[in-house]
């Protein structure tokens, strides 16, 4: 796949409270509103979102990009907010993002968080993403709804429907087909296994207890290949576990980032 560099202009930085920056990372299919279950941090570190490219209201680029040119693009738009450190923290795809982030760019990056993600998909995850992108441009994204759903959430959190069940369906919906697509075969592409090495900065590796297998291993080997990483198990959770545990999560970043 033939990429192109990223614009950093294109993203608009929310900030929250005051503090040690912490970049937020969202996950494929989602804003930075994610993020919000996290606003009590706000009374210690100034809380950093934005919008992925072709997600919320940052535009689609005009051509194709992969994990490298989001983590630059992350890098340039810091930069240019005068922004020289923060804590990083990424969720499944915002992970990968913030894994190589934090090998490429170490004099940005203070601590990391690496959060339901993996430096590469297995080789059945990634024909699956061929096919997500497929039907996301067929059916629009929407289609995927209620299987994304049984995979983001544990079957009685679901079955509950609470507002954060609400608020990923409704997200989710309102995704851009090709948007969400792009982001599929950047995720398909990633393989960011040689650059584990280079990671410097602490890190912390969250993994919901109710993860796939996939998700589980990635979080094992990261742990193991990271050096120094210290990998935490959320209980009950699934692929989404800051919206289904926000105060377990509220815990264990402060903690972390203290």
């Amino acid at each position: 796949m033939t990429t192109a560099p990223l614009d950093p202009a294109a993203i608009r930085l929310h900030r929250k409270g005051s503090g040690p920056a912490l970049v937020l990372l969202h996950c494929l299919g989602m804003t930075h509103r994610l993020w919000e279950p996290l606003d009590p941090l706000a009374d210690r570190f100034t809380l950093l979102s934005y919008d992925l490219p072709g997600h919320g209201q940052t535009p689609l680029p005009a051509a194709p990009y992969g994990v490298e040119e989001l983590a630059d693009q992350l890098a340039a738009a810091l930069r240019r907010e005068g922004i020289a450190r923060a804590h990083v923290c990424g969720l499944s795809l915002g992970g990968l993002v913030a894994q190589c982030f934090a090998a490429v760019h170490p004099d940005l990056t203070d601590r990391l968080v690496l959060a339901d993600t993996t430096p590469r998909y297995t080789d059945e995850m990634r024909a699956m993403w061929v096919t997500r992108a497929a039907a996301a441009r067929r059916d629009g994204v929407a289609s995927l709804v209620p299987g994304l759903l049984k995979i983001w959430f544990t079957a009685p959190f679901l079955e509950a429907d609470p507002p954060a069940v609400r608020f990923v369906r409704d997200t989710l919906s309102a995704c851009d087909g090709e948007g969400y697509a792009r982001a599929c075969e950047a995720l398909g592409a990633a393989e960011l296994r040689p650059l584990a090495a280079r990671i410097a900065a602490p890190t912390l590796v969250l993994c919901g207890d109710a993860e796939s297998v996939a998700f589980q291993d990635a979080a094992r080997w990261m742990g193991e290949h990271i050096a120094g990483a210290r990998l935490e198990w959320i209980r009950e959770a699934a692929h989404c576990s800051v919206q289904q545990q926000p105060e377990r999560w509220r815990e264990l970043l402060g903690g972390f980032l203290a």
